[in-house]
């Protein structure tokens, strides 16, 4: 890990600090998956408030006019790979649900059913909310303002990655025992398509025109490119030796996918129109959540073994600062 002068920040620090003057202030939410909260970030402060929100907080993102946070809780004991499951204490049921939180009010306002296990989701431009629920092997349509599932379609065991395509017709997710893309048209409510990937997918992002979806493989280390017009994976490119690919986002007008690894403890940037690696930069402790700044010039990285988000410096790719969070921070959303 490079290690930085208190002089060599100083400018950084002052660049970060203005953030909020320069334009609309905003904030860093992280989903923290052992501590029963979440920690919301005040980019010029540098600080990190926590709040309890339920049993292992993992997939978050905002309702469509950002007054509300929809967040996945589990009451499924943590199961990393390799333990043996049967060892585990019984999963407490009551816990499972999607919690709305208050953005204004900071607080929870309730919790609604969202399957077994809930961990991923997806949030639909009428607000219908399209939920990865392992236990289920399939995603769950769950309509908010009925509090009730409304249907599930199968994808495959182990479902993770669960993302909007940008015209909000349909859904891309992920199964990670079968190393698939399972294609949903949420208007009929049906699979299209079951596109093979590669091994463990986690997450999706697609181009800001919806041509492309780009998949990270964990176990491959690399990442598979979709045609979304022929719904195919037209190639699986190697992100690096030794890279665990979990966490994506792309820059609001497609010119680079950063990817966090997981235990390569780094980011590669990634360059959609030449399908090629740029940069890799170290940037902590197995990296998973990641997002961006609204101006794009800072990237927010959950690091879950050090209990800590990292501020990028895009420009400069390094570290500014490690804020501290709470137990096995998860996601990252960005909030204006």
């Amino acid at each position: 890990m490079t290690h930085f002068s208190k002089f060599a920040l100083l400018v950084p620090i002052a660049l970060l600090a203005g953030c909020g003057s320069s334009g609309p202030p905003y904030h860093v939410y992280i989903s923290n998956e052992s501590s029963g909260d979440i920690s919301i970030i005040d980019p010029g402060k540098m600080e990190a408030t926590n709040v309890p929100i339920g049993k292992r907080a993992r997939g978050i993102h905002a309702s469509a006019d950002g007054k509300l946070l929809y967040i996945a809780l589990s009451g499924s004991p943590l199961a990393p790979p390799g333990v043996d499951e049967s060892t585990l204490p019984p999963p407490d049921k009551s816990a499972d649900g999607i919690g709305v939180f208050d953005v204004a009010q900071r607080k929870l306002l309730r919790k609604i059913p969202g399957g077994s296990d809930p961990e991923q989701f997806a949030v639909g431009r009428d607000g219908m909310l399209f939920i990865s629920n392992e236990d289920a092997s399939g995603v769950s349509f769950l309509d908010p303002a009925k509090g009730a599932i409304v249907n599930t379609i199968p994808t495959g065991p182990e479902p993770e990655g669960v993302t909007l395509t940008p015209d909000g017709k349909q859904i891309y997710a992920t199964s990670e025992e079968d190393g698939t893309v399972t294609v949903i048209d949420i208007k009929t409510a049906k699979a299209l398509k079951t596109i093979k990937v590669g091994r463990r997918p986690r997450g999706i992002t697609f181009l800001p025109d919806g041509s492309r979806a780009f998949v990270t493989n964990e176990n491959d280390g690399t990442l598979s490119v979709i045609d979304t017009a022929s719904m195919e994976a037209t190639k699986a490119i190697p992100l690096g030796e030794g890279l665990k690919p979990m966490g994506q986002a792309m820059s609001r007008d497609g010119s680079r996918l950063y990817i966090t690894t997981g235990r390569g403890k780094s980011v590669v940037i990634f360059e959609p129109s030449t399908e090629k690696v740029l940069a890799t930069f170290e940037v902590g402790q197995r990296p998973w959540g990641i997002a961006l700044s609204p101006d794009e010039k800072l990237l927010f990285t959950a690091n879950g073994p050090s209990n800590d988000v990292s501020v990028v410096d895009i420009a400069t790719r390094s570290v500014i600062k490690k804020i501290k969070v709470g137990q096995r921070p998860w996601g990252v959303l960005v909030l204006q």
